[in-house]
């Protein structure tokens, strides 16, 4: 696990609101809020279905929560950027 922060990136400690796709049911069964984790440097996500330069961040959840397959409950998970919103953005 790479501890070299990419520039750009949300850093460590960020609060940020982790979103439902507008796409899908999921991939969590409400939106809640988290902060990003210093336990492992953003990744890029090589998921076929990543946009390109995506990164996985670990988020640590305020409260334990569900994932859309009923799954959990988890307190930090490994999300992707583009279910991270940041509190500046939530409060535009």
């Amino acid at each position: 696990m790479s501890q070299t922060w990419p520039t750009g990136a949300l850093a460590p400690s960020s609060r940020v609101t982790v979103v439902r796709a507008p796409d899908w049911d999921g991939p969590w069964q409400v939106e809640f809020r988290g902060t990003v984790d210093a336990m492992g440097a953003p990744e890029p996500n090589e998921h076929a279905q990543a946009l390109s330069g995506e990164l996985l961040y670990w988020v640590t959840f305020d409260t334990p929560q569900y994932d859309s397959g009923g799954d959990g409950p988890y307190r930090k998970a490994q999300i992707w950027g583009r279910y991270l919103r940041t509190e500046q953005e939530s409060e535009a």
